[in-house]
């Protein structure tokens, strides 16, 4: 009869092999288990995700995003039916262009790895964009949304352009043709001028930063009344440091009027919404900032004439008003009557400066008394016979602290000699010696006080000898 147990678990109808006799020698142990810990079947799953997907593209919706105190995104990427655990370290993070948020769908690029101490896998991202819109676009676009919120882009914090500004300030690459253009148009239209120019990069990864140094450079030079910030034209990628938030609030802290001339005519940045006033190229900031001459000349002109006009028109109904009032009956003899009181004003006003003279002339005659009485009691010298006195007691407590430790040296060598007359310690130094008992505790001073074989310690000069007694007489 078939045994259960050699039968397989399975009912498939497959035919089991025959088993090879039992003497037959290639005969081969079933293979010996491999038992793993739970974070060796960890390591090795991570291990073999990261090989087969090493890098891998992924379409799916955020939610959940959180940036943690270390710096990194956490996030969850998800579909209609399924979902994922991501994450985005923040060495990646800082070189996204826009700011992820929930509900954004995008295309993240990654690799598939494990978290270990909770045996998730999940996709380790190393770049995300946007999915149906650009990544400078998308950024653009939250970048302007909120600082149009904070008011940043209100018309009414924009502040107008100086009539003639005596100093300009110009923050832009010295390498670019906006520099060249700018001083071109100035030199023509307003030669007198007065130029700060604060460098900048105005391309690149450190284009922000160095755009807003600048900014924050030349806002503290003091007396600009205006400047001017941008480059020439170029691609988005070219102008992005001109749509940074970092470089749009560096322009809001300004305290004078900014011009914002970034590009062509068709480049709109963020910087223009921030700036007081946008100019379409370089040049036309140049002209912007400063009327022509010939402008600027016919104004003045025109307003010096329309002045010469008033003021005449204004004489002429004032000198009629005064015929008017001058012919009236009530004033006869009024001419009179004023140049009396002309005459009675000046009377009054030498009085008064006579006044003056003797009121200045007693008082400086009470001056120059105080002065005579303050250089009787002259502080200076006072204080010379006060330092001579003083330098004069120094000197005699100085002799008699002398005397006095001479004194007290003199009594203390002689106290110290007849201490030393009488020290037991001069005497042992003369060759005596000082015997006790065993325990230190009596002064042996009679023979009989101790017995054949009995412990002495005899005390020295230098040191203390032990010994026993082997007679006494």
């Amino acid at each position: 009869m078939t045994d259960l147990f050699d039968l397989p678990f399975e009912e498939d109808e497959e035919p089991v092999e025959p088993r090879p006799p039992a003497g037959a020698r290639d005969v081969q142990s079933p293979p010996a288990r491999r038992i793993f810990t739970v974070t060796e079947l960890t390591v090795r799953v991570r291990d073999l995700l990261e090989q087969e997907f090493f890098e891998v593209w992924v379409e799916g919706e955020l939610s959940n995003c959180r940036v943690w105190n270390t710096g990194h995104l956490y996030f969850t990427l998800k579909d209609g039916s399924s979902q994922i655990r991501s994450i985005i370290f923040r060495s990646a993070l800082k070189y996204l262009r826009f700011t992820p948020t929930d509900g954004l769908r995008v295309i993240a690029r990654g690799r598939v790895s494990v978290y270990e101490p909770k045996g998730e896998y999940q996709l380790v991202c190393e770049h995300l964009e946007p999915h149906g819109l650009g990544a400078l676009q998308l950024a653009f676009d939250q970048l302007k949304k909120r600082l149009q919120a904070e008011g940043l882009f209100d018309a009414e914090r924009k502040r107008p352009l100086p009539a003639l500004p005596r100093k300009i300030g110009i923050v832009t690459s010295l390498d670019g043709a906006a520099i060249r253009d700018i001083i071109k148009v100035l030199r023509r239209r307003y030669a007198n001028a007065h130029l700060v120019i604060c460098p900048a990069h105005v391309q690149g990864q450190d284009a922000a930063p160095d755009v807003a140094r600048a900014l924050r450079q030349i806002a503290r030079v003091p007396g600009v009344d205006v400047v001017i910030v941008g480059r020439g034209g170029g691609s988005i990628e070219d102008l992005w440091a001109f749509n940074e938030e970092m470089v749009a609030r560096a322009i809001a802290r300004v305290p004078v009027p900014v011009i914002s001339a970034v590009g062509h005519e068709t480049d709109v940045t963020i910087a223009d919404f921030v700036a007081d006033v946008r100019a379409p190229t370089p040049s036309a900031a140049a002209e912007l900032v400063v009327a022509g001459k010939d402008q600027f000349s016919s104004r003045i002109n025109m307003l010096r004439d329309r002045l010469r006009a008033a003021e005449h028109a204004r004489v002429q109904r004032l000198s009629r008003r005064v015929h008017i009032v001058d012919s009236r009956p009530a004033f006869a003899g009024f001419r009179g009557r004023l140049a009396m009181r002309g005459r009675h004003a000046a009377d009054l006003s030498h009085a008064l400066a006579f006044q003056v003279r003797a009121t200045t002339a007693a008082r400086l005659r009470r001056l120059q008394a105080i002065e005579r009485r303050l250089g009787a009691f002259d502080a200076g010298r006072r204080l010379a016979r006060m330092k001579t006195r003083l330098v004069e007691s120094d000197g005699r407590l100085t002799g008699a602290v002398r005397r006095r430790q001479h004194r007290a040296a003199a009594l203390l060598g002689n106290v110290a000699g007849r201490l030393e007359t009488l020290s037991p310690l001069a005497v042992l130094g003369r060759g005596y010696a000082v015997a006790w008992n065993a325990d230190k505790t009596h002064v042996l001073r009679d023979a009989t006080s101790v017995a054949p074989g009995d412990t002495v310690r005899v005390t020295l000069s230098r040191g203390e000898i032990e010994a026993k007694v082997s007679k006494t007489e």
